[in-house]
């Protein structure tokens, strides 16, 4: 990529639609503008045009009439990119499209790589690393959550805290440095004791974010929920009857689900991965066995486990039993349980021994007949505390969840240092190292290795 190179790209998918927008950036833009647009007002002069405003016109295509249009100027350094931009509006028709780009192309304007407007953008200090990263988790985002999450790194939520952290240890760097030049002296321009206090905040901030890594990721792929229990309850009905279709097959035959079978249902905004498992039993067949060990891997990677059981055939024993199994099996992986009490369409009368259930999290309901179905997607949307989500910034890039990880390894390093006495110099080459840790999140340290890795995934055109 040649950042003096004039660029195009869609910026608008493929296929008929009223509207098409094919972008231009770059400092030749309002030149090649003038080459294949006449403006419908003879005194609009594009060379001299003002930013954010938009003119009607003709595009041209070999000297021919193409179509009538609409283009905005943005002006830099006010633009998307911080560079002369331009975005054609057009008809939407492929084959208008199609001779534009190559219309552009003649002239010698080059095509966009993957990512290269926003990556324009990151380099003309229009947005740091992570919030050009969140711009193609805000295209991608599915579900209101996930684009809440990734419009706040957008805006800056999670990059400010990371640039404050960073601004205070640089200020501790340039004190230490500024010791070793008056090494002869022995001064002390870097206050230990506040230097402890910064390393014990940023230690304790990085755990945090660390921390909420399995939330922030869960919510922007979907919060995984596994559906358990022992053959024949109706764990298939179930996943049916949340999904409003016949997924899975339904069988009275015990075992007829051997793999597991997965969907995505967004409720209230907020998307969750359901998995339908093979039921609890002791493994007979070579086929069994190998169901068994992936619902065994569903519920290891679940962070919802919805238990169900046959209100007509189950004991109170075996469920408790069942119950406190998973629970010390799954103890430090912060799972949900939720005891889905299934078949009271079959019952006469509650039986008395599920009283002894109330101390748990119990939905009643018929999977066969749909009925209460709502019940439990208002019990599932409390589990997840979404009031706690609103108002925490949470970690969602694995590229981030890395650096955080080093980071806070460098600090519990010159802590360590700190508390046996390290001399400086010594002191500043830890402080260095945490603060590049710190800058390759924002990316003012970065290599063209990894810009090539986060762009790649872009879409051309943004």
């Amino acid at each position: 990529m040649n950042a003096a190179d004039t660029i195009f790209a869609p910026a608008t998918p493929p296929g008929f639609s009223a509207i098409a927008v094919v972008r231009l950036t770059g400092p030749q833009t309002l030149e090649y503008v003038k080459k294949i647009f006449v403006p419908a007002s003879k005194n609009t002069d594009i060379g001299l045009v003002a930013g954010h405003t938009a003119h009607f016109g003709s595009l041209y295509a070999e000297g021919k009439l193409l179509d009538e249009a609409v283009v905005t100027f943005f002006r830099a350094p006010h633009s998307y990119t911080g560079e002369e931009m331009a975005e054609l509006s057009c008809h939407g028709s492929p084959y208008i499209v199609q001779q534009l780009c190559a219309e552009l192309s003649r002239l010698g304007i080059r095509l966009a790589k993957p990512g290269e407007f926003t990556l324009r953008a990151f380099l003309n200090g229009k947005m740091d690393l992570s919030q050009a990263e969140a711009v193609a988790d805000v295209i991608a985002s599915q579900t209101r959550t996930a684009h809440g999450l990734a419009l706040n790194q957008m805006r800056g939520g999670f990059s400010s805290v990371i640039a404050d952290l960073r601004k205070q240890l640089l200020e501790f760097s340039s004190l230490l440095t500024l010791e070793l030049d008056f090494s002869e002296e022995d001064v002390e321009f870097a206050n230990r004791g506040r230097l402890e206090e910064l390393l014990q905040q940023i230690e304790r901030v990085t755990a945090e974010l660390i921390t909420s890594f399995t939330l922030g990721n869960v919510i922007k792929s979907g919060i995984p929920v596994a559906i358990i229990g022992k053959p024949n309850v109706g764990k298939s009905t179930l996943l049916n009857a949340i999904l409003k279709e016949e997924k899975a097959i339904v069988s009275d035959i015990p075992g007829t689900t051997r793999d597991a079978i997965e969907d995505t249902v967004i409720i209230e905004g907020i998307a969750f991965r359901f998995i339908d498992t093979a039921g609890l039993r002791q493994a007979g067949d070579t086929l069994e066995q190998i169901g068994m060990l992936r619902t065994i891997e569903k519920i290891a990677q679940a962070r919802i486990i919805l238990y169900v059981v046959d209100m007509a055939d189950s004991g109170l024993e075996e469920i408790e039993g069942t119950l406190k199994e998973l629970a010390s099996t799954y103890s430090e992986s912060q799972k949900t349980f939720i005891i889905v009490a299934n078949k009271t369409d079959l019952l006469v009368e509650t039986p008395k021994n599920f009283s002894g259930l109330m101390e748990h999290e119990v939905v009643f309901i018929s999977a066969k007949r749909r009925e209460n179905i709502h019940m439990l997607m208002e019990v599932l949307l409390q589990s997840i505390n979404l009031e706690a989500m609103s108002d925490q910034t949470l970690l969602t890039n694995s590229r981030h969840f890395d650096a955080l990880t080093r980071t806070r390894k460098s600090v519990q390093t010159i802590r360590e240092g700190l508390q046996s006495g390290l001399s400086a110099d010594l002191l500043a080459t830890d402080l260095q190292q945490a603060l590049h840790y710190l800058g390759e999140i924002t990316g003012e340290i970065t290599t063209d290795e990894i810009l090539g890795q986060i762009f790649e995934r872009f879409c051309i055109g943004k």
